[in-house]
């Protein structure tokens, strides 16, 4: 479970033949460029996507230095947190400012300058990352306003899902940390993302339906709140108690299912016949006409009958 450079793995006892007979072998494998990794390394790695980019940022810190840490959207992935849009193609680094140089990306690594506290930095995965509340705040400040709920919704959402120290945050902690990286670029962009985090929020689409609703001037809706009724009790995406409208994220997968949709039907019905109004939307109808997604749910606050 070693990932070495070359030169290290020589410092070590193996001379040049050796290393070149393990690669042959198959019991070292080239992970990145003159860095090595033990065969059962890459086995450990196999079939799990975070534990497939911690394989990368070892082999990119062994080969570029290991006063550099993985962060942003290399980080968000080897703690599991949730990313929109997808994340590029490469390992994203930060390093102290001493070590800025002119090239930003190098040999498929962005690299980021940037102070690294002791408490921003901890280890997962066996590789050395920025901390849950430092990623969501690096996001948050360098990328779109919707890229950074989604993460700062993900991480306080995990956090009540999961017992497991590495992946606890707090919006006290992500607020601490803006904090603390007061003077940075985007930190004000920052703040506000967390201030808006939510960890009820279940999924990226959640998140993403959360902020589009903001943006088009929507009341700030209940998030998993349970309607009961007779023989009933449901937990919907989004509610407005006021006008006793439901708002529902579909994945596409509701709808390629028969099973489910007549499920859903029968559901939809059980929350009329209780008086609410129910508006669903998808993924497609979010981005291609939030206009209108918006605008069936200003509709039905109006209606006087459940729709």
């Amino acid at each position: 479970m070693r990932v070495l450079s070359a030169a290290e793995w020589r410092a070590i006892g193996l001379t040049q033949a050796q290393l070149r007979s393990l690669v042959r072998s198959g019991d070292l494998v080239r992970v990145w460029h003159s860095v090595y990794a033990t065969r059962s390394a890459v086995k450990w790695a196999e079939g799990n996507p975070a534990r497939g980019h911690a394989l990368l940022v070892m082999g990119a810190r062994a080969s570029v230095g290991k006063d550099s840490v993985a962060s942003h959207q290399s980080a968000a992935l080897i703690h599991r947190l949730d990313l929109f849009p997808r994340p590029p193609a490469m390992v994203i680094l930060t390093r102290p400012p001493t070590r800025r140089s002119g090239r930003r990306k190098s040999d498929g690594i962005f690299f980021h300058a940037a102070d690294l506290p002791g408490d921003h930095v901890t280890r997962v995965l066996g590789a050395q990352v920025t901390t849950v509340a430092r990623t969501v705040v690096d996001i948050a400040r360098t990328s779109s306003f919707m890229s950074g709920v989604v993460t700062a919704d993900s991480a306080l959402h995990m956090a009540l899902a999961s017992e497991e120290s590495a992946f606890f945050t707090t919006k006290e902690a992500l607020l601490a940390t803006c904090g603390a990286c007061a003077r940075w670029p985007g930190i004000r962009q920052a703040r506000r993302a967390v201030s808006f985090a939510d960890p009820r929020a279940e999924s990226v689409l959640e998140s993403c339906a959360r902020v589009i609703f903001h943006e088009h001037g929507l009341e700030p809706p209940e998030l998993q709140s349970t309607i009961t009724g007779s023989g009933f009790r449901y937990i919907v995406d989004f509610y407005w108690p006021r006008y006793r409208v439901i708002a529902e994220a579909d994945g596409e997968i509701k709808y390629s299912d028969p099973r489910r949709a007549i499920r859903q039907l029968e559901r939809d019905q059980q929350l009329r016949d209780h008086g609410d109004k129910v508006v669903h939307f998808t993924w497609r109808e979010l981005f291609s006409t939030p206009r209108a997604v918006t605008g069936r749910i200003r509709q039905a606050f109006t209606s006087p009958t459940p729709i």
